[in-house]
């Protein structure tokens, strides 16, 4: 076939002479582009895939994490799935499935990551690379926290997978970073509901957005900045015309930042209350 071509090419490049100079360049050019593609058909038939072969669960383990070191992930990550199907007796197995889910990361494919440790939680649950999966579900999902407007679903989800970390694996070593991400994730949702709150407060849907802010009080008493909430309270509660109420939490406002910008607000305010 490829001779056919060749031959058909050299009698019309033999031709070129008789015809325009336009003409010519023309079919030149596609002269070269169809050469270049039947070097491009001849390069990819003489290329041979190589898929490394399984052999036994240590010696593959061994060859798949050369193969991924060397960035070569598809090839590891075959190899691994192998152990994975094949291992019933080591230890390899449930190694080779964190393997595969640790090259997702490496990667930048988190939510494929996300699923492998799944994956390997359903099937090895009581491992004693357990602890590490279920730590590496739970920091995957904090780390898809955004902000409070969009975030607080991840932010949930993600209390729930640290939690559930020291229920089910009490004695893991994670002890000192869990309880911190915990406190980040509840702040994002104290965060969530104080957004929206600012938001009805604007819309002057006064009593909407002091269920909102309470909810803050009721369940993030933690929440790190108070004074911005008792200063938004006074506001609605002002905005219903309950100025002893308004004058109470801009007060208690008063008492709980060190933020000049809101204490110049609050001055203000106060100095309209008492007029």
């Amino acid at each position: 076939m490829y001779k056919k071509i060749l031959t058909s090419m050299c009698y019309k490049i033999f031709n070129i002479r008789v015809m325009s100079k336009t003409t010519r360049m023309l079919l030149t050019m596609r002269l070269l582009l169809i050469a270049a593609l039947c070097l491009a058909v001849c390069a990819a038939c003489a290329k041979e895939v190589v898929k490394p072969a399984y052999e036994n669960p240590k010696d593959s383990y061994a060859k798949a994490i050369k193969l991924i070191e060397d960035k070569e992930y598809d090839a590891g990550r075959g190899l691994l799935v192998e152990i994975t199907n094949r291992d019933t007796v080591t230890d390899y197995a449930p190694l080779a499935q964190i393997k595969i889910a640790e090259s997702y990361i490496k990667t930048d494919e988190p939510e494929i990551a996300l699923e492998e440790y799944q994956k390997f939680l359903k099937k090895y649950p009581d491992n004693k690379y357990s602890s590490y999966a279920k730590y590496q579900v739970a920091t995957l999902t904090f780390n898809t926290i955004e902000g409070p407007d969009r975030g607080y679903k991840a932010a949930y989800t993600a209390i729930k997978e640290f939690q559930s970390l020291n229920e089910q694996y009490p004695r893991n070593p994670y002890k000192e970073i869990v309880p911190l991400r915990i406190e980040k994730s509840r702040n994002v949702l104290a965060e969530h509901e104080f957004y929206v709150g600012e938001f009805y407060l604007k819309k002057d849907a006064f009593s909407a957005a002091l269920r909102r802010f309470n909810i803050i009080i009721d369940k993030y008493p933690e929440y790190p900045d108070m004074g911005k909430l008792y200063y938004h309270m006074g506001l609605a509660y002002k905005g219903m015309g309950d100025s002893a109420k308004a004058r109470e939490y801009i007060e208690k406002a008063k008492g709980s930042t060190n933020d000049t910008v809101l204490l110049k607000k609050i001055d203000k305010e106060l100095s309209k209350l008492k007029s």
